[in-house]
């Protein structure tokens, strides 16, 4: 039996019309992602060398962007609610165009840092949870599998833009990088979503079960704080561990190019745990499902700051990012599993927004826990343990009284 509550099909799109969404939407989130998130951490240190600022600044603008885009995820599920997400979208899209544009010509920090905050707006308004939010409505009981294959194209977006990024900022420099970014920003997601998100906006699926009417009673919760602080824990140990594991592969002897292709097939295995998304849920509770994969969280962090030998430590990193791919999909899917869809956009905006806070921060904090430890293998240890807490508060995160639905539907 699965912890993945069926829902009444409620779509107002017909097959070809579903199929369309869900192209548009893994061709935008590839090409938002791309560009908007990992150009950045290719470009930042050309940025640093170009303008003399120093690169903690340029991160903390970068920073600064992810803040600005947890905050604008909370009136923008509110609004996808009730209209859908094509105008919010396709406004998102239209903002990080200009955005784009005046970091590439900011002649200062403030209009540099001004730049960064009006794309994290416009991230707010693109990025996972309003996909999320569109195709939960408008897939109805289909929609964990909409979902997977979603996160699935979304997860080429470094594969395809970082190396874009690496050969355009070769040939120009990072601010020319970034108008050709921004030109294809404007290509392909505004007309995407303008043009490929039409189509009649479902009413609100009535709840189902013990699904709370009220999507006041769901956000003020016990389950839901438990949920918010689990996954919240969750991502800090996963991303701070993501974003630090080249420097600890280097401190562990690996060679750069090493610790970078460890880093990609961890990569790898994130496509791998979302194509295993499925069968799991088919099989486990949300209860098991949250407990188990952090849990599995803490375990792969604690064996990242153990293990020593070198195939050991790439296994384990393929192992991690298996983990991490799932995990994609459990915070995707965890306001339906529990409260159903018909206040998803909103209770997934408050959701989200603490969650893409702690992803900011991870990094940074990642590296000062190295600090305060003396190695990376000692903050992975810190790490694991945050996990640990992680999965014990995910275990209060379901509401009492939710019954354990029936199996997914195995269509799209």
């Amino acid at each position: 039996m699965t912890g993945t509550a069926t829902l009444p099909q409620t779509a107002s799109l017909d097959g070809a019309g579903l199929r369309r969404v869900l192209a548009v939407l893994c061709l935008t989130e590839i090409t938002s992602w791309g560009i908007l998130y990992y150009a950045f951490p290719v470009l930042s240190v050309s940025i640093s060398a170009d303008t003399g600022w120093s690169l903690p600044v340029i991160v903390a603008a970068f920073s600064l962007s992810q803040l600005a885009a947890a905050l604008t995820g909370i009136p923008v599920g509110r609004i996808i609610d009730r209209i859908g997400p094509r105008a919010v979208m396709t406004a998102g899209s239209v903002l990080a165009v200009p955005s784009l544009l005046v970091v590439a010509a900011a002649p200062n920090l403030p209009v540099f840092y001004t730049g960064w905050i009006a794309a994290g707006i416009a991230m707010g308004a693109v990025l996972y949870p309003p996909a999320f939010a569109a195709l939960t409505r408008w897939y109805g009981d289909g929609y964990v599998k909409a979902l997977m294959i979603l996160t699935l194209a979304a997860g080429l977006a470094s594969t395809v833009f970082a190396p874009l990024t690496a050969a355009l900022v070769d040939r120009y420099d990072w601010r020319a990088t970034y108008l050709v970014l921004a030109a294809i920003l404007a290509i392909i997601t505004v007309p995407g979503h303008l043009l490929g998100l039409r189509g009649r906006w479902p009413h609100p699926p009535a709840p189902t079960g013990n699904h709370p009417v009220d999507h006041r009673d769901a956000s003020r919760s016990r389950a839901f704080l438990a949920l918010v602080i689990a996954l919240s824990l969750g991502a800090f140990a996963a991303f701070a561990g993501v974003f630090n594991l080249v420097p600890l592969l280097i401190e562990q002897g690996f060679s750069p190019s090493l610790a970078a292709l460890t880093l990609g097939l961890g990569g790898a295995g994130q496509v791998l745990g979302r194509i295993g998304y499925l069968p799991l849920a088919a099989r486990t509770t949300a209860r098991t499902r949250i407990v188990v994969i952090l849990a599995a969280t803490a375990a792969s962090t604690a064996l990242l700051g153990i293990a020593s030998t070198t195939l050991a430590l790439i296994g384990v990193a393929i192992g991690a990012g298996l983990i991490r791919g799932i995990f994609t999909l459990i915070q995707a899917t965890a306001i339906t599993d529990r409260w159903g869809a018909t206040h998803y956009g909103r209770l997934n905006g408050l959701m989200s927004a603490p969650v893409v806070i702690v992803m900011a921060l991870a990094p940074w904090a990642g590296t000062a826990l190295s600090a305060w430890t003396g190695s990376y293998a000692h903050a992975y240890l810190i790490l694991a343990a945050a996990a640990v807490v992680a999965a014990l508060v995910g275990a209060a995160s379901i509401p009492r009284g939710v019954a354990t639905p029936p199996p997914l539907p195995d269509r799209l």
